[in-house]
Parts: C-alpha cells; sequence; structure tokens
C-alpha cells in the first residue's frame, strides 16, 4: 500500500527532473560565433556613422564624390527599410523599437543553438545590424543615419553598414536553408 508520502515524494522527483529538462541548453560555439560577429557589426556601424556625422561632419556638407559610381550622401531615414513605412513621430518610432528588440530577441535565441557555421554567421549579421539601425539609432536620435550611396550603379537607395549586414544576413539565411543537411550520428546507447 501507498501512502501519502510516498506519493508526494515521487511528484517531486518527477518535477526536478522536469524542470531539469526545461532549462536552457548552453550556447553553442557557433552560437558565440554569432554573437561575436554582431558585436563586430554594431561597433563597425556605429563607429562608420560617427564618423560621418562628427568626422567628416556630412549633415554639414550633404555629399562627397568619391568615385564615380560611389558617394557619401547623408540621408537621416525615418522609414524602416529604404526609407519605406516611414515612423514619423514618437508613437511610430517606440513601435518599431519595440518590434526590433522582439525580433531581436527572438534571434539571440536562436542563434545560441546555432549548429551550421551559415546559419550562425547569417544569425550574427542580421542582429548586428539590426541592433545598430533599429534600436540605437531609432532609440537615440530617432532615424537611422544612411550614407552610403551607390546610384552611380543605378542603385537608387541610400544606406548604411548595418543595412548591408542585415540583407547579406537574410542571403546567407536563405542560403543556409537550401543547403544540405547531414544527419546526427547516433549517440552509443541510445534508442533512435
Amino acid at each position: 500500500m501507498t501512502n501519502d508520502m510516498d506519493v508526494q515524494n515521487l511528484r517531486r522527483g518527477e518535477e526536478r527532473r522536469e524542470g531539469a529538462s526545461r532549462t536552457p541548453r548552453p550556447v553553442t560555439r557557433l552560437g558565440l560565433y554569432a554573437y561575436a560577429l554582431a558585436l563586430v557589426v554594431l561597433v563597425l556601424d556605429q563607429l562608420s556613422k560617427a564618423w560621418v556625422l562628427n568626422g567628416l561632419h556630412l549633415a554639414e556638407r550633404g555629399q562627397i564624390p568619391v568615385a564615380s559610381f560611389f558617394r557619401l550622401t547623408m540621408v537621416m531615414n525615418q522609414g524602416v527599410s529604404f526609407g519605406l513605412l516611414r515612423a514619423d513621430g514618437p508613437v511610430g518610432r517606440w513601435l518599431l523599437v519595440t518590434a526590433a528588440l522582439v525580433v531581436v530577441v527572438g534571434l539571440i535565441a536562436w542563434a545560441r543553438r546555432a549548429e551550421r557555421p551559415l546559419f550562425a554567421a547569417a544569425l550574427g549579421l542580421i542582429i548586428g545590424g539590426a541592433l545598430g539601425n533599429n534600436l540605437i539609432d531609432r532609440a537615440r536620435i530617432g532615424q537611422v543615419v544612411d550614407f552610403l550611396d551607390f546610384s552611380g550603379l543605378y542603385f537608387p537607395w541610400v544606406f548604411n553598414v548595418a543595412d548591408s549586414a542585415i540583407t547579406v544576413g537574410v542571403v546567407l539565411l536563405l542560403l543556409d536553408s537550401f543547403a544540405p543537411t547531414t544527419p546526427k550520428p547516433a549517440s552509443p546507447g541510445r534508442d533512435n
């Protein structure tokens, strides 16, 4: 006959085992790589923006020709991407910051389990770009600093380092989704 104390102890043991299985797995090595790449992108993005604003004084100069196909052109972008979905006013600004924060937190959680190099690189680029553009710039100054102008190559938009990182990251994520996956070898002593 089982007494109530035995049943309670049994339940506590099951709860402990379930709780242990809910603890997050440690960050993979490639997850750490994704975080490091995100940090590099973020630093490069913010340094380049500080340079064009405070070193080159591009806001006062407007435009600096560099080559026949490339110039530095100052654009303060209130839109989401390439000036689309403008966020004029504080409500739109903070909605974009909040949406970006939710996306970045989700990507950070996704990156912690990265097991493929291309996938980790893609997420690192996207996270770093989203942090630079959509969180720091919008929270700090209410808009994004764009300055890379390749209109000489018939590319109509002005962009920045973070935009480039996000774009390359999305392309890498698509490439990774089409890459063949190799099944993991079965662990000895486990039923598959």
